[in-house]
């Protein structure tokens, strides 16, 4: 029987160290979604919020002629509906490469959902201005909120008329 609490008492105190590193431990500040980090970029808004960025410039005909001077153009995408809220990202190129993504508008249904996005967004951003396309591999455990990413960069980047 001490063997078999041996086992127990280590079982609880694995899955509390697991619960701990997921959730930081309560030693670090949770970043906040839409709060911009330090040297980077916001990674979404909160719920219902707009961006503290201001709004993104459209593709507009002043736009289009930033590609030949090589300006940076930022366009925001279709707000995009999916199973768990709503989301739309904004895009800034220069040329034909992505070099900002940002969330101004994220709407979720429940506590659960936000969380979710704020742990899958900041992936998803990084993907997209790794391989400069909205072609990327969802996050496993968030496909819808991975697709309608994708959706929206890629309305986005119609709007800018970037393959």
């Amino acid at each position: 029987m001490k063997r078999a609490g041996w086992y127990l008492v280590a079982g609880v105190v694995a899955g509390f160290g697991g619960v701990l590193g997921l959730h930081g431990g309560g030693t670090a500040a949770p970043a906040l979604v839409g709060q911009p980090k330090p040297g980077g970029t916001a990674a979404a808004a909160p719920s219902g919020s707009p961006s503290a960025a201001g709004p993104a410039r459209s593709a507009g005909p002043a736009a289009r002629q930033g590609s030949a001077t090589g300006q940076a153009r930022s366009a925001t995408g279709a707000v995009v509906q999916y199973g768990y809220g709503e989301l739309s990202v904004a895009v800034t190129v220069h040329g034909n490469q992505i070099t900002a993504v940002s969330v101004p508008l994220l709407r979720t249904a429940e506590p659960y959902s936000q969380q979710l996005a704020q742990q899958v967004i900041p992936m998803l951003r990084s993907e997209v201005l790794a391989v400069h396309s909205a072609q990327i591999h969802g996050v496993s455990g968030a496909t819808y909120t991975s697709e309608a990413y994708a959706r929206s960069i890629q309305s986005a980047l119609d709007k800018l008329h970037v393959r």
